[in-house]
């Protein structure tokens, strides 16, 4: 079931939404609990039921292995609950790693060594990256000396509670533990339900209107470069950059859908996304982007490994670690492992540029170099995420080489140091669509640089967890944005309840044809 189709807007939302206010009117905290385990769990068996199994028995071991944790370091002391923390970590990466990588290692085993291994028909379940980290990062919490859950129904929800079930945001037991525990949480309220109703309804804005549409751009190039067909420059750079913003809308559009449907439930979810096509560096760029991932790769790995405590180089080969293995959790294939590496590559660069040149950029003009530096970088490692093969990503970089041989004339001596540099003048002459493509993208980035993000648009309304406003604030630099923003605010008025509706109904008319998340196959 996909947050994006009429069964669950108009059939499954409301009913879960009434059943579990009424079992908290009627039962108590206890019945609701349960209602929303088994709500979330036909959410879950929706798409492949056998799958339901192997979520109840990794909900099951990790419950346990908490509570064992906290038991064996009292009484046996350090060592006996490093072993024991070592085999819960190891059977949740066994699991993960048996799922999501064995075709990968056999096939690349295959490759090496001229084996014959097979796997087997290997389907993978769905959100086992989500709910596998986020119970990882309970154990070493636990381990930590951070209380256990003994609770088996409130820790069941902390896993599978459906919103964030499927592809995240990535959560912490205690963001979301103590908010089952409280009374505010099993009675409905009118706040909760018009911010969580309007936080839905632009999410479904983004993914229906936004993305998909942006997929009409991108998918047929991507899908011709596997092919083999030989792209110009126009194709292949709208391409990526319709990809790159596709990516973006169809993701941070799942998170505020699931941001706010838990709001409905009144419960506050953390954000994955702060405005990432507006970072001025690669840094800037990671705590921005999926958030809630980059915190479990910062506080699980990349911290452990030793961070920036052993000097510079240490820093940087633990920052390519942690960056190789974040690639390769998204997607069992060489090209995650390279977009990756990209990245890492990229962070260690501007690490080492901050560390030559501290200096930051102030001037609005400045800010909007360094913007468009690093969205063109992020573009371009973004090929490699979303092509199927290294020759599908490579067909689109060469595409991007590929002029229309109409500028070659009007370019005279530049076009000889652009050969030389690589280029060529093999593609056809400029046409209207052409113009039009570009000015569209343009529009796109004009629209994320200067527009209120979401979780601005709330800022008053505390619109999820931990959230403080001047974490979020637009950057000043062009005279009237940030007035023009702050005008936008959301507030309980006819205003916005009428612009809600116009949103949601434009939403909902689009669900012409449902598509999945591009998420969901992580």
């Amino acid at each position: 079931m996909l947050f994006n189709s009429h069964i669950f807007i108009f059939v499954f939302l409301p009913l879960t939404l009434a059943g579990f206010f009424l079992a908290a009117h009627y039962g108590g905290r206890r019945p609701a609990i349960i209602l929303l385990i088994a709500a979330s769990l036909f959410f879950y068996g929706w798409w492949n039921p056998a799958f339901l199994l192997l979520l109840a028995l990794s909900v099951a071991f990790n419950f346990t292995s908490g509570i064992a944790l906290a038991q064996v370091a009292e009484r046996r002391g350090e060592t006996a609950a490093r072993a024991l923390l070592c085999a819960g970590v190891a059977v949740n990466l066994g699991l993960i790693g048996y799922f999501k990588y064995a075709g990968f290692l056999a096939g690349s085993l295959n490759a090496l060594t001229g084996s014959l291994i097979d796997p087997g028909s290997i389907v993978l379940p769905l959100a086992i990256s989500f709910f596998t980290f986020q119970q990882i990062a309970y154990l070493v919490d636990v381990r930590q000396g951070q209380a256990p859950e003994t609770d088996f129904p409130r820790y069941c929800l902390f896993v599978v509670f459906f919103p964030q079930l499927i592809a995240g945001p990535i959560v912490h037991h205690r963001e979301m533990l103590p908010q089952f525990a409280e009374d505010r949480t099993f009675a409905p309220r009118a706040e909760n339900l018009a911010i969580g109703t309007t936080i839905f309804a632009i999410g479904l804005f983004k993914k229906v209107v936004i993305a998909d549409s942006l997929a009409t751009v991108a998918s047929p190039t991507f899908a011709a470069a596997e092919a083999g067909a030989e792209l110009h420059f126009f194709q292949a750079w709208s391409a990526a950059f319709a990809y790159s913003l596709q990516l973006y809308f169809d993701f941070s559009g799942y998170s505020d859908m699931a941001i706010g449907i838990a709001r409905m439930f009144g419960i506050k979810l953390p954000l994955n996304f702060n405005a990432p096509y507006r970072a001025t560096s690669i840094i800037d760029f990671w705590r921005r982007w999926h958030m809630t991932l980059s915190r479990f790769l910062r506080d699980y790995l990349y911290i452990p490994l030793g961070g920036g405590r052993r000097g510079p180089l240490r820093r940087h080969v633990n920052l390519m670690i942690t960056m190789l293995l974040g690639g390769l959790w998204h997607g069992a294939g060489w090209t995650f492992v390279v977009w990756g590496g990209l990245h890492g590559a990229m962070l260690v660069i501007n690490h080492l540029w901050r560390h030559l040149f501290p200096t930051r950029a102030t001037r609005w003009w400045s800010i909007a170099l360094a913007r468009l530096i690093t969205f063109f970088a992020v573009t371009l490692a973004w090929v490699f995420f979303r092509a199927e093969s290294f020759s599908g990503a490579l067909a689109v970089f060469d595409g991007m080489r590929n002029l229309p041989y109409t500028l070659a004339a009007r370019l005279g001596p530049i076009s000889d140091v652009l050969v030389m540099l690589g280029f060529r003048f093999d593609g056809p002459y400029i046409t209207l669509d052409h113009k039009l493509s570009v000015a569209w993208l343009a529009f796109w980035i004009a629209f994320l640089w200067f527009m209120p993000t979401t979780q601005w648009l709330m800022r008053n309304f505390s619109p999820a967890f931990g959230f403080r406003s001047a974490d979020y604030a637009p950057v000043a630099g062009v005279p009237g944005v940030v007035w023009f923003q702050a005008a936008l605010a959301w507030r309980p008025s006819l205003v916005w309840a009428g612009t809600t509706a116009v949103i949601a109904a434009v939403a909902v008319m689009g669900l012409t044809r449902v598509s999945e998340f591009l998420y969901f196959q992580f």
